[in-house]
This record gives C-alpha cells, structure tokens and sequence, in this order.
C-alpha cells in the first residue's frame, strides 16, 4: 500500500509526534493493526486457493474494522488534550490522524479489488471527509458463513413465495368481483327487458281503453245507445241510460218507449 505501515517515513512520523500516554498507547494499536494488514496482503499474494484468500480477507476486513474503531478512539482524545496542547502540536497530532485515516482507506481500497476479483460483494468501508470516520452500514456477504447465506437466500426465497401468494389471492377477489358485477349486470339488464315488456303491455292496455272510451262515447251520442250499452254491460245498463236520458232530455214516455 501507499505508505503503508511499513513504510519508513511512517514511523518515523509516528515517533516526531509528541503525544500523551493515552494516545501513545492508541496510536501503538494502530500502529499494529497496519502492520498487521501490511504483512496480511502480501500472505494473500503467496495463496493460491480462493477459499484461503476469502478467509484472509474477512480476517483483514476486521482488523480494518477495529483500526477504525481505534482512529475515532485517537479523534476523541485529541479532542479531549486539545486545550492543553499548543496550536503546533495540535497541528501535528491532526496530521497525524489524516496520515491514518488515508493509510486505513489505502488498505480498503486493495481489500476491495482482491474482493472484487474473488467475486465478492463490495461495499465502501470509511470516508475520510470531514475528518471523521464513517460509519459501517453494510455487512459484507464475505462476512457469512455459508450457513448463513443459505438461510439468507432461503428466507428471501420465502418472502418471494408469499408475495406471489398474495399477487395471486389479489387476481382470485379481483375476478370473483368481475365475475359478480357481470352477474348483477346481467339480471339489470334483464329487469329492464321485463319492465320494457310490461311498459308495452301498459302502453297496449291504454290503447285498448282509449279505443274503448270513444266506442262509448259514440255509442252514447246515437238516436237509440241503451240496447248497445246492455250488450256490452249489463250491469251498468240502466245507469247509462238515465245518463244518457239527462243529456238528451227525453220524456218519461220517451225513457219507456227506448227501454
């Protein structure tokens, strides 16, 4: 890596600094961890077995997790000293934080093309801006065991199981609707056929009785209606006739003669 912890120059740096104990001891760890991941990639090169390499590379992935657990530790001190240190060694310490911070992401930055090249997932671990350390959001599938991702894939296999279930239930209620609305579609329109029948039949029946009306009428209007009238209604016969007597103004010798 890029002035990787085995770099001459950096620990040099580490050792012009002048630090408290506290962050002695913190830049100390991380100091270890660098070397650590320092003589880490170079076992990868030497490894031929994929397997092997994946393993190397989750091992190396937490030790980059716990460095970068160590530089916000180191952040947080400096922080905490900055008031009893002169504006030079703040300056200095700073620096120092920045060295690391772009050392840790020289070291994701190789993790990421030997995962990429074993196929793995990659995922962006540390942001340096800000001068802060960002935060882990994503576990890296390299990180599962086998197990793991099996039940993984299994449990996403299932909810895919239950989504097509309830696509499908969704489809049954919508047909069975459709099918309904067709049903009640089809006794309407049935409904109106007989209300259309029986407007008919009315409209026939008016008709019938229009023509009735006027045949009565007429019958009622000539010289001599009763006889007519009797045959067609007996009961009402004598009725018509007095009506019929009142219009005309006949006499009672008259009313004895028609009856």
């Amino acid at each position: 890596p890029l002035g990787g912890a085995g770099d001459p120059a950096a620990a040099m740096a580490a050792s012009d600094v002048p630090m408290s104990p506290e962050l002695e001891q913190v830049d100390g760890e991380i100091q270890d961890i660098f070397r650590a991941l320092h003589n880490g990639f170079q076992k990868i090169d030497k490894m031929k077995d994929s397997n092997r390499q994946s393993k190397q590379l989750e091992e190396l992935t937490g030790k980059m997790r716990e460095c970068k657990r160590l530089i916000k530790e180191f952040d947080r001190v400096l922080k905490d000293e900055e008031k009893r240190n002169t504006s030079e060694v703040n300056k200095q310490l700073n620096d120092k934080k920045q060295f690391m911070i772009k050392e840790l992401n020289s070291y994701v930055t190789m993790r990421k093309t030997y995962q990429s090249s074993l196929g793995n997932k990659r995922i962006e671990l540390f942001d340096a801006g800000n001068d802060q350390v960002a935060e882990d959001n994503v576990q890296m599938a390299s990180e599962m065991s086998n197990q793991q991702l099996i039940d993984s894939g299994m449990k996403q296999m299932d909810q895919t199981d239950q989504a097509i279930e309830r696509s499908k239930m969704v489809v049954a209620q919508t047909v069975e609707v459709g099918a309904q609305t067709a049903t009640t579609l089809t006794q309407q329109t049935d409904q109106m056929k007989r209300i259309g029948n029986e407007l008919d039949s009315v409209h026939f029946s008016l008709k019938k009785a229009s023509q009735m009306v006027k045949e009565i009428g007429r019958q009622v209007l000539s010289p001599c209606p009763y006889m007519s009238l009797f045959g067609i209604c007996e009961e009402t016969m004598a009725e018509t006739c007095n009506i019929c007597c009142r219009r005309l103004q006949l006499t009672n010798a008259s009313w004895g003669f028609c009856f």
